[in-house]
């Protein structure tokens, strides 16, 4: 609202943070690329809402508010520009570049409003999420930087410690400068190499809310919301990626289900037993949307086969309505594509379902003895299920019991340790 409107104090602030948070990473994304420093950016940032809060109160909300705490913003980094050069350079050259750091100055302001940050704010994701950094280095500098969540909530999201999650934002920052990175949008077969990364990062955030590693928590929906809509963000700036078009997928319709997940005690449901009235109908339908646009390009990609995978389940009205043997075949497919011992643990599951738990039992045998699968809790879990329903009671209890002793998650040591005694003594 203008000068001479009614918004109070208070209110005008809740709407000054609230448009900060909506701006937030497009601010950092667009400073970034001028100034080169994630932390430089952010401070610029910071800058320009500490200005909205002083002005804003006594002159009114801007028309587009957004537009101005970006031109606010740049003209706080040409000054740290114009002081940085006045330190470095003779006074010859100082002259020539105020000149120019004031014309930026003006146009910065005019463009603002105009500016499409699309190719900015996707430069800032490719570069918080870029390979050189470990994976849970990736994921907290990405929630930081592009997500705006602190340090704490970073933290408490994951289970591990304000200081440490502070100490992975400021090594990946480090190594950022150190590569010299230009917060651009990588082309051609680099784009091709690093976009992997970048969806690795966001369904590691997506994983980690819909079924927790650790803790007594079962699922954390905010970690999944988060993922959510950096999905969504990634697929308005990369309409035509069939990959990043999957995850979206994959995402709305597996977080269709997160009410459904748990009981009112918080105890795990598992899928087959869920009540899919409750499931989110509206979700179903965006991620259907975002499947069939992906199809359309291709949906060969792990993603999008995945995203196909989860709607089968969304698309069965009764847990006995479900495809499985297309779920099967589709996991046959994955497999070609995405070779890895959970996604064989996982196609043995289907392949039980179709054509029942011997066949399930010998697909699981094939993989037992892979390394990475020691001391992963869901093998045993799936081969209880398996001697479950083969009537091998005895040996299903003992596999169960194993299963529950491995996770880290309370809720699913919990429902593992009832399965076992479901199986009798």
């Amino acid at each position: 609202m203008g000068p001479g409107g009614t918004h109070s104090t208070g209110e005008t602030r809740r709407a000054i943070e609230a448009t900060f948070r909506i701006e937030r990473a497009r601010l950092i994304a667009g400073l970034a690329r001028m100034v080169r420093s994630v932390d430089l950016a952010e401070e610029r940032a910071q800058d320009a809402l500490v200005t909205a809060l002083a002005e804003w109160p006594g002159g009114g909300i801007p028309a587009n508010p957004g537009a101005w705490l970006m031109a606010v913003a740049k003209r706080r980094a040409i000054d740290t520009i114009r002081r940085d050069t006045m330190m470095t350079r003779k006074h010859d050259e100082i002259a020539q570049t105020l000149e120019e750091a004031d014309e930026d100055a003006a146009e910065a302001i005019e463009r603002a409003i105009d500016d499409d940050l699309g190719d900015e704010l996707l430069g800032l994701i490719f570069t918080a999420c870029h390979p050189m950094l470990s994976r849970d280095a990736r994921a907290a500098l990405t929630l930081r930087v592009v997500g705006g969540l602190t340090t704490d909530e970073i933290a408490r999201a994951f289970l591990s410690s304000e200081a440490t999650i502070a100490q992975r934002i400021v090594r990946a920052k480090k190594a950022i400068a150190k590569a010299g990175l230009a917060f651009e949008v990588p082309r051609g077969a680099e784009r091709a190499t690093r976009l992997p990364s970048v969806l690795e990062v966001i369904y590691l955030v997506f994983n980690e809310g819909y079924a927790a590693t650790a803790g007594d928590d079962l699922v954390r929906p905010g970690l999944c919301m988060e993922a959510q809509r950096l999905g969504r963000m990634l697929a308005g700036l990369m309409p035509e990626e069939a990959e990043v078009l999957g995850l979206l997928a994959l995402m709305e319709i597996q977080a269709s289900r997160l009410g459904a997940r748990a009981g009112p005690d918080g105890s795990f449901i598992p899928l087959t037993e869920q009540d899919r009235a409750r499931w989110d109908q509206l979700l179903i339908r965006r991620g259907l949307d975002a499947l069939a646009r992906a199809e359309a390009i291709d949906g060969g990609g792990p993603y999008a086969l995945q995203a196909a995978l989860a709607a089968c389940h969304a698309r069965a009205r009764r847990a006995g309505d479900t495809d499985w043997v297309r779920i099967a075949a589709l996991y046959d497919r994955l497999r070609g594509v995405m070779p890895s011992p959970v996604v064989d643990l996982n196609r043995a599951i289907a392949h039980s379902m179709a054509f029942g738990p011997g066949a399930g039992l010998r697909l699981l045998d094939a993989v037992a003895g892979d390394e990475a699968l020691a001391g992963y809790a869901p093998l045993p879990a799936a081969r209880g299920d398996f001697l479950f329903r083969a009537g091998r009671l005895a040996e299903a209890r003992a596999e169960f019991e194993t299963a529950a002793g491995l996770t880290r998650n309370g809720r699913e040591a919990a429902f593992l340790l009832a399965r076992a005694k479901a199986c009798g003594q």
